[in-house]
């Protein structure tokens, strides 16, 4: 093409930017001003994303990413396993590359090494990472055609970059990033330099085995794990919240509360203890409570059910695999991983009018889905699970009006919980699918309506809905910036057809329910093992397993404490007392790991006017009260939110 012809570039903003000939990222930047050109890392050329230094022939809409932006986090972390890449070639000369992106949070790289790396070995190679990024290596793009790349990384004795590059066409040009000594196989873009990574924003993390392409059969290679991010009070955030959540792993408090445990024998299925139901029981009770309030009746269906409901519904064919399995009398049976089939066959029994509807149809649903044991996570992930179930059976033009009273009571729920940030995903057609697309536009534009008419802020979730329709899914944020998928509801034209489900309308002809799923917590287990992070196992007065422990400061108030304990008792509290010949610090201590909200402290002065000293978990001051103002005190505070 004509060198000289003039290239126009078009901002964001509307204005156009020319230029007599190519033009890079970089001089676009110079030419908007210096602080841009310090800052740039990458420009997006008619919504791709390009290296500093590649030019631009065309007239094109552009824009500038800095390291500021959210989108330079992937780019800053692509750059990070290349450095790693780098330092381990450098110090591990025999070390094969093989690949290494971006992942959440940081990034990755797999190397194929006869000796294992140790954490010696970690730190080595971060400190080289940060002498690469000192070094200011320029990060260089070139092309190669593909046989010629795969014979020039053979020949380097990377047989497994070799291998990546003889998968890919032949007509495809292959894109190589050279930076110092070092050449690695990559689509870009990349920053301008090494330095612009940055010495003090990663930080390696650990090893672990993966296979080669992620195939059991063929050979295992060592995962070296990094975070990378914008900045080094980034990095030092993340690398604080990671603290916190080993603290607040819920695996690890729960043994220490004595909540839960798992054993071999029941892979997946957690064994709870006093303490663990008594939470558990609770949530089941209030949930119940508001569910009955917001107008749904409560069933239990069975938890074994015959093969044929299962193909009929479409589960058999999409859920087969993840499902347990047994035979009895020549039929097959199978544990339910889900409760919507069985809903629809009470829905089903007797003649349902268009006045019956909605029907809320509510259950604590026992539900049981294989998940492979490297997949098991404590609670977070398990095989036995109680979901808080729901289906509402509803005309079409109810949908709007059932998804505003669903996330109305679903926010008031959160927030009784301690949750008040929300966000909303709306989950659109996935590839594999059931019903037609026509049921599809359908069902996805009545639920984007009624989402709108309700005001609800929401980020799309492509490709991630149901097998069956469309659904919202509700993250929360906890208490250390983390984000939980918990609630869910899904409109569903399929089922109901599927399952033959029917109402007589006012017309006295029969007609299809639309049905809506729904649940808020999700799964009981999983939402407690969320609480338990969030509250780091000081659990709200309500919830906590022991509300208050009563003790004394000597054997003289032995018979007081006792008195104590039977009145809160009497009152509905949790109590327990403590007897022992200990001092009362060690006591208070002891009580106080154990994360129990208040302790009751009686010394003599209080058994003689019939008063309690008050200390509460987590701060240094205590008061003294009149016990009966005291114990009305906690009865309030340790009533559940729905009952205040």
């Amino acid at each position: 093409m004509n060198a000289n012809r003039e290239v126009a570039l078009t901002l964001p903003d509307g204005s156009v930017r020319k230029f007599d000939g190519p033009v890079t990222g970089m001089t676009l930047a110079q030419d908007i001003g210096p602080g841009l050109a310090k800052a740039a890392i990458v420009i997006v050329v008619n919504g791709e994303q390009w290296d500093l230094s590649r030019e631009i022939t065309e007239d094109a809409e552009v824009s500038i990413i800095t390291k500021r932006d959210e989108e330079a986090l992937e780019i800053i972390r692509h750059d990070a396993a290349h450095i790693l890449a780098e330092a381990v070639k450098e110090l591990y000369p025999d070390t094969q590359v093989t690949i290494g992106p971006a992942i959440e949070n940081g990034f990755y790289y797999d190397f194929a090494r006869e000796e294992p790396f140790t954490p010696d070995d970690l730190e080595k190679i971060e400190k080289r990472m940060k002498e690469i990024v000192a070094r200011d290596e320029e990060i260089i793009r070139t092309e190669m055609p593909r046989d010629e790349a795969v014979e020039f990384f053979r020949n380097m004795g990377e047989e497994y970059k070799a291998e990546i590059i003889a998968s890919i066409p032949s007509n495809e040009p292959i894109t190589l990033y050279k930076q110092g000594d070092f050449i690695d196989l990559c689509r870009g873009p990349h920053l301008p330099s090494t330095k612009y990574l940055g010495g003090d924003t990663f930080k390696l993390m650990n090893v672990a085995g993966a296979y080669w392409r992620g195939d059991s059969e063929n050979e295992m290679l060592q995962r070296v794990y990094g975070t990378a991010w914008r900045d080094k009070k980034e990095l030092k955030a993340y690398l604080h919240r990671l603290e916190e959540a080993e603290k607040r792993d819920h695996r690890k408090l729960g043994k220490e509360l004595n909540l839960f445990h798992f054993q071999e024998e029941a892979a997946g299925m957690p064994f709870w203890h006093p303490n663990g139901w008594t939470i558990y029981t609770q949530i089941e009770g209030y949930m119940r409570r508001k569910q009955r309030a917001h107008g749904y009746q409560e069933i239990n269906t069975p938890k074994l059910v015959d093969r044929k409901l299962w193909e009929d519904s479409g589960h058999w064919e999409k859920f087969r695999e993840h499902m347990y399995t047994t035979d009895s009398e020549e039929r097959t049976f199978a544990l339910k991983p889900m409760n919507c089939p069985c809903h629809v066959q009470v829905f089903n029994q007797g003649l349902v009018s268009y006045r019956d509807l909605p029907m809320r149809l509510a259950e604590f649903g026992s539900c049981h889905r294989y998940e492979p044991s490297g997949a098991l996570h404590g609670l977070m992930r398990v095989r036995s699970f109680v979901q808080d179930d729901a289906h509402i059976f509803c005309e079409k033009d109810k949908i709007t009006e059932e998804t505003e009273t669903f996330c109305n009571m679903l926010l008031e729920i959160y927030k009784d919980f301690g949750f008040e940030e929300v966000k909303v995903k709306f989950s659109d057609r996935p590839e594999t699918r059931a019903g037609s697309d026509e049921v599809w536009d359908e069902a996805e534009k009545c639920l984007i309506d009624a989402v709108e008419h309700v005001g609800l802020e929401y980020t799309l979730n492509p490709g991630e809905g149901a097998f069956y329709g469309p659904k919202l899914e509700f993250v929360l944020t906890d208490a250390i910036g983390r984000d939980w998928q918990c609630g869910t509801l899904q409109v569903d034209f399929v089922l109901p057809e599927r399952l033959d489900a029917n109402y007589i309308g006012a017309d006295n002809n029969k007609h299809r329910p639309v049905m809506l799923h729904r649940a808020i917590l999700g799964s009981f287990e999983r939402f407690i093992g969320i609480l338990i992070e969030n509250h780091a196992g000081r659990f709200p007065m309500w919830l906590a397993p022991t509300q208050v422990v009563v003790t004394g400061i000597t054997s003289d108030q032995d018979d007081y404490v006792k008195e104590v304990y039977e009145k809160l008792k009497a009152a509905g509290l949790r109590a327990d007392f403590d007897l022992r010949n200990e001092k009362i610090n060690y006591k208070i201590r002891e009580h106080s790991h154990a994360k129990v909200p208040a302790i009751f402290v009686a010394g003599g002065r209080e058994a003689e006017n019939n008063t309690i000293t008050v200390r509460r978990l987590g701060s240094k001051n205590q008061e003294t009260l009149d016990l009966t103002d005291a114990i009305n005190k906690l009865v309030i505070e340790s009533t559940d939110p729905d009952l205040r």
